[in-house]
């Protein structure tokens, strides 16, 4: 089958929110949108043919997900990472930053850490502070070229009161793959203290040729009682308007307390559409998921290397996973407003500005390479003269 990447979807004038809010967020209408993570590709053909044929049943009333919504999850996970899960272990929720919120309430009490991992996706913060938990940094740290946790900080920052702790495994926005000994001595830390660990593994299928995921839960049964993953379909096939995501807990009584959140703020049913998509996603998406993993991986080294050959002053930390790059623009010596008002009024791109992904994230911004690949042709070429025009 022949998948057409370089082929820019319509977006415009569909209520999109990374095209038509460009002047409420940007203050201009004429910027390039790479900063909402989504995909500027169509959604996969073989999705929408099964929501048509869906739409031939014209009555769209209440429904239930049936046995095929947990099987093609169950046969993906083990397909594409080797990860064995029990239908019992699904439990659904209308989207991962739900999923994060339900969990504060879940398992935690007013006035309880919570610790993340900044710079992080940063509705992680929100869905800590929002309930009355209190929010604990334990900000990864640079290592030469890459980022790594801070175990021996992270020990420190645990008290009595630490119960949770988020992660974004791959992580979002540095699109780094945590390696097995990594997770492997996050899981100890918290197994020898009594920490539950909610794992955003959203970005799981989304892992560049060359790298592995590996779900914290897959680690050990010993792992897998202390942890909740959250995956979706979502970012991989482009359906995040579908608000359909699956939350997997193998420890009975943490799966009992997190539906129990579920059922009670009423959000458990989704939609017909989004169970749908879902089904047909994890059926028959392995080879287009294939062509699209080895398309974005091309965005990223023409990144990579237009950094390097015109605009040194900008340095890209090589993604390994998610559709996004970390760009290191402290060369500029520019305060978090004043490089996204550079990069919007000179060089005409709206990306996301780091330090709304909290500590650690000054002096970077964040983008997104999910769009074929002339656009990213036409933004670095912009930018190039927007710094030429400051060098």
């Amino acid at each position: 089958m022949s998948w057409n990447f370089d082929e820019h979807a319509r977006r415009e004038g569909t209520n999109c929110v990374k095209y038509d809010l460009r002047k409420e967020v940007f203050g201009v209408e004429d910027v390039i949108p790479m900063w909402v993570a989504d995909m500027d590709f169509d959604t996969p053909d073989f999705i929408i043919n099964s929501l048509s044929r869906r739409l031939g049943n014209e009555i769209l009333g209440y429904s239930f997900r049936p046995p095929e919504y947990f099987s093609s999850i169950v046969d993906w996970s083990e397909r594409r990472h080797n990860w064995k899960i029990e239908k019992e272990w699904i439990c659904f929720s209308p989207g991962i930053v739900p999923a994060l919120n339900f969990c504060s309430l879940a398992f935690t009490n007013p006035g309880d850490s919570i610790i993340v991992q900044p710079p992080v996706y940063f509705p992680f913060f929100s869905a800590v502070e929002a309930h009355g938990r209190k929010l604990v940094y334990n900000p990864l740290i640079e290592s030469g070229r890459n980022w790594e946790m801070d175990f021996e900080n992270l020990c420190n920052c645990i008290d009595e009161k630490t119960k949770m702790i988020f992660i974004s495994n791959p992580q979002n926005p540095l699109g780094r793959v945590w390696y097995p000994d990594e997770l492997s001595e996050l899981a100890d830390i918290c197994l020898r203290n009594s920490i539950l660990i909610v794992s955003d593994e959203i970005h799981c299928d989304l892992v560049l040729p060359g790298f592995k995921h590996t779900p914290v839960a897959k680690l050990s049964g010993k792992a897998a009682e202390i942890t909740i993953t959250c995956l979706a379909p979502s970012k991989t096939f482009n359906l995040a308007g579908l608000s359909t995501s699956s939350v997997i807990i193998s420890n009975p009584n943490l799966r009992k307390s997190f539906n129990s959140v579920v059922e009670k703020l009423h959000v458990g049913n989704g939609n017909i559409f989004g169970s749908e998509a879902s089904i047909a996603a994890y059926t028959g998406g392995d080879g287009w998921l294939d062509k699209l993993l080895n398309y974005l991986n091309n965005n990223v080294e023409y990144v990579i290397n237009f950094c390097r050959d015109k605009v040194p002053e900008i340095n890209p930390l090589r993604t390994e996973a998610t559709y996004m790059i970390w760009l290191d623009c402290r060369s500029f010596c520019m305060t978090g407003k004043e490089l996204q008002k550079f990069f919007v009024s000179k060089a005409r791109v709206g990306m996301n500005e780091g330090s709304t992904f909290g500590p650690g994230g000054e002096g970077y911004m964040r983008m997104n390479l999910a769009c074929p690949l002339k656009t990213i042709i036409k933004a670095f070429d912009q930018i190039e003269r927007a710094i030429i025009s400051i060098r």
